[in-house]
Parts: structure tokens; C-alpha cells; sequence
């Protein structure tokens, strides 16, 4: 689980080349793949939303991808300069499959910025299709937070459970992207 939030850094934006590039590469894997993790928060947020740090992680990009798509997502990936990289939950026992594999881009300013994907692969995962995407069903996304995810102090979490337990689908809502008040 996710340590608890700094609130005097609420407010704090992701850095737009890190929203454009990671976009990017996502466009390449859009047809192969399930978005889950802070992305998957991303497309289920109002369009146009301030991308700020505690409301989604974006640090990396969580995908699912059916077995039957592994190599076609493996293709592109190597396809678009993407290296494997060993984590300590390589090996671990899981129902899952997980890997991870890493890019470092140039910015137009010059600045690196480290691109990674952490692909689990599994079947019939629930999802649904927002804005082009297929994204994790946020019910099912939110039961991922005790075992892949692990940003669950995020605004569009927390929001998303208070949501839900009124019966309110989380898609398009603004609690997803609110700074809380408490």
C-alpha cells in the first residue's frame, strides 16, 4: 500500500513531456493491451484534466495483456527500443506473469526521461472501452490495489471507492482529478 500523501505537495503537476512521450509509446501497444494503474484512472478522468501527481501515478504504465497477445506487445516493444528489466517480482508466485521493460527518451530540452511498462499477463480481465482506450473496470481495478498497485492513496482511488459504494460509475467524474479539502 502506498505511504500516506504530503499535503503541501498537493497540487504538484506531472511534467507534460512525461504525459506526451509515455502517451506515445502507448498508441504503438493500443490495440494489444488493458490499461490498469494510474493510466487507466487517466482515461476514466474528465478529459482535459490537470495531470497532477496524487491524483494518478504515472510514473510507470500498468498494462494487462491476454496471452494470445504477448508476442505481438513483446514485438513492439523491442520494435520501439524497449529493454527488458529484472525486478524482484520476477520470479515471485502469482496468477499474473509479470514483466517489465524500460526506454529512455530524450525531451526536446534535452532532458532524459525514463519510460517503463509493467506488463502482467492474464486473461479475461474486466474492462470496458473509454475514449479508444480499454481500460481496467474501475470495481475490479480497485481490488488491485492489495497485490499489483500500490498507489492507493491516489485522489482517483480514494474518490473512486466513495463512488462506488454510492453506486456512481467514477467515468468522467471530477472527484477523480479534486484536490480533497481534508
Amino acid at each position: 500500500m502506498g505511504a500516506p500523501h504530503n499535503k503541501k505537495r498537493y497540487g504538484e503537476v506531472w511534467p507534460q513531456d512525461r504525459i506526451s512521450l509515455s502517451l506515445l509509446e502507448l498508441q504503438f501497444l493500443r490495440e494489444f493491451v488493458i490499461l490498469s494503474g494510474g493510466w487507466a484512472w487517466h482515461f476514466l478522468s474528465p478529459e482535459g484534466h490537470t495531470e497532477y501527481k496524487h491524483a494518478h501515478d504515472h510514473k510507470d504504465i500498468d498494462v494487462f495483456v491476454d496471452p494470445r497477445n504477448v508476442a505481438e506487445v513483446m514485438y513492439v516493444l523491442h520494435q520501439r527500443d524497449f529493454k527488458k528489466v529484472w525486478t524482484r517480482y520476477d520470479h515471485l508466485q502469482s496468477e499474473e506473469n509479470f514483466r517489465r521493460y524500460e526506454k529512455t527518451v530524450e525531451t526536446e530540452t534535452g532532458k532524459s526521461i525514463r519510460i517503463t511498462i509493467d506488463f502482467f499477463v492474464k486473461s479475461e480481465v474486466p474492462s470496458r472501452f473509454v475514449k479508444e482506450w480499454n481500460v481496467v473496470e474501475p470495481t475490479f481495478l480497485l481490488s488491485l490495489y492489495s497485490n499489483i498497485h500500490s498507489s492507493d492513496k491516489c485522489w482517483a482511488v480514494q474518490a473512486a471507492i466513495r463512488l462506488l459504494a454510492k453506486n456512481i460509475d467514477p467515468l468522467d467524474h471530477s472527484a477523480l482529478v479534486t484536490i480533497p479539502k481534508e
